[in-house]
């Protein structure tokens, strides 16, 4: 049986979608049979992963309105091992729609429980805010990973998302668990990265990963040519880092 994650972080420009990418993408490499979830409206996790998501016909928004069956949006071996159920700007308008259904804050459960054990890992790319899209992320998933940039502001963000998982946890998915924190954009050199560590380590209790990823050329290039890292330059620090975290994750699901 799977785990599903979802890569969440209220604060946008946190690193969260390159994380959900490139986490799923060396979780793939390492073997694991892997599901990318992208459910975030702005498709970035699509075009990141080589599809040109304007044109998707079937995509995770159809799913949602009943529209196409779950088979019929999922992009098979995207690369090896890994699939894909895409996402773009049709997105934003199932809020409206979901508003009216029945259950509407488990939708995407419902549809990810049927697949679930025909992967390692399902991935859950999630919006940037808190809206019934997040929720139903939340609801689906079994754990959430909090991707947590190193500056001033993070640990604000992060007190927000613990919050909301609390939320959602007494209300909607009392098996939500914490997956952990990945510090992201870090660079040792400075000391507002090494701070922010710091702090974090001293005021959460939750599991911290281990692995950081340091800011990196190569990864931010990545995407505008439609690879996870490991694809685009796969000796890089950034595949590296990523690699590394996939290892981490997989090591504490044995130990669960």
């Amino acid at each position: 049986m799977g785990r599903i994650i979802a890569i969440a972080n209220q604060k946008g420009g946190v690193g969260k979608t390159t994380t959900a990418i490139n986490l799923s993408a060396t979780l793939a490499e390492a073997g694991q049979r892997v599901l990318a979830v992208d459910f975030d409206p702005q498709g970035n996790e699509t075009s990141g992963l080589g599809l040109e998501k304007e044109n998707l016909e079937q995509t995770v928004y159809e799913l949602l309105i009943g529209e196409c069956k779950l088979s019929d949006c999922i992009v098979k071996e995207v690369q090896p091992n890994l699939d894909l159920l895409p996402s773009n700007v049709n997105l934003a308008g199932a809020e409206i729609e979901l508003l009216e259904m029945d259950d509407k804050e488990k939708i995407l459960r419902g549809f990810l429980r049927k697949i679930k054990k025909n992967y390692d890992f399902i991935i859950i790319d999630c919006p940037p805010s808190l809206s019934l899209l997040t929720v139903n992320a939340l609801v689906a998933a079994d754990t959430v990973l909090v991707p947590l940039q190193c500056e001033y502001y993070a640990l604000e963000g992060l007190n927000q998302m613990m919050k909301t998982i609390q939320l959602v946890k007494k209300g909607l998915n009392s098996k939500l668990e914490i997956e952990g924190v990945v510090f992201t954009m870090y660079d040792s050199r400075t000391n507002l990265s090494n701070e922010v560590v710091q702090s974090v380590r001293e005021n959460l209790n939750e599991n911290i990963y281990n692995t950081m990823i340091h800011r990196n050329v190569r990864l931010a290039e990545a995407p505008s040519y439609g690879m996870p890292i490991t694809l685009y330059d796969t000796r890089s620090a950034g595949a590296e880092d990523y690699r590394m975290l996939a290892a981490e994750v997989i090591k504490r699901g044995e130990e669960l």
